[in-house]
């Protein structure tokens, strides 16, 4: 199974800035900082009841680096909301001082509402555990060398950076495990679905639906290019 591409670290820092309406790049997590600075960002924005999330640059050197240069600010934390960078711990309390901090920070969606934008957000979408380049469980890497097998042209969100994510999916979509796809906004199936059909006659069903439900999105996506 070929390895998944490189993906240009501009491109996958757009995308980790633009997973969720309020993210936070900062040293450790929410529930344990790693640095004074970066618990003093958690603990605003925990003030001011909004919903957000994160990521850790120190588990990954080259997001720590990348986004200095990305984003022309050369320290952490730093907080985006709606794709935009608002600043670091400074400009985050001086917003909050002057008052236009609850303003600025993007209205709570519910749940569901989030989900459905996700599922949605491109026709056929992964949700796993880290990323193509670098999946964080053997489930999710086979999922990925299958799809590539494919040549799929797909999206996936980390649920290792979103427990509310994480743990909602699991309802919405009545199904327990990770990682889960969706082809046009419909739950096909986790990997024993997708990549199970080997020696069985369920998964072989499952296997011609999953390519069926593909084929149906290269037809879509065909007809979308003719009429543009």
């Amino acid at each position: 199974m070929p390895p998944a591409p490189k993906e240009d670290i501009n491109d996958r820092l757009k995308r980790l800035i633009d997973s969720a309406p309020c993210m936070v790049f900062m040293k450790g997590t929410p529930e344990e900082p790693r640095c004074g600075f970066s618990r003093q960002m958690v603990g605003i924005l925990k003030e001011e009841n909004v919903k957000f999330s994160s990521f850790d640059i120190l588990a990954d050197e080259e997001v720590r680096q990348g986004l200095k240069t990305y984003s022309n600010w050369p320290t952490y934390p730093q907080l985006y909301v709606n794709g935009e960078l608002v600043g670091g711990l400074d400009i985050v309390k001086e917003m909050k001082e002057s008052g236009d901090l609850g303003s600025a920070l993007p209205k709570s969606k519910p749940l569901e509402e989030r989900l459905k934008e996700l599922i949605n957000m491109h026709p056929v979408v992964l949700f796993m555990k880290g990323s193509p380049q670098e999946p964080r469980c053997g489930f999710s890497k086979t999922m990925v060398a299958l799809l590539n097998e494919e040549e799929t042209n797909y999206k996936t969100f980390d649920i290792l950076q979103d427990q509310e994510v994480r743990q909602g999916l699991k309802t919405y979509s009545n199904w327990p495990t990770y990682p889960q796809l969706y082809v046009n906004g419909e739950l096909v199936g986790g990997l024993d679905r997708v990549g199970g059909w080997t020696g069985y006659s369920q998964g072989k069903y499952a296997y011609f639906q999953f390519q069926y439900s593909l084929l149906s999105y290269d037809i879509i996506y065909c007809m979308s290019l003719i009429i543009s």
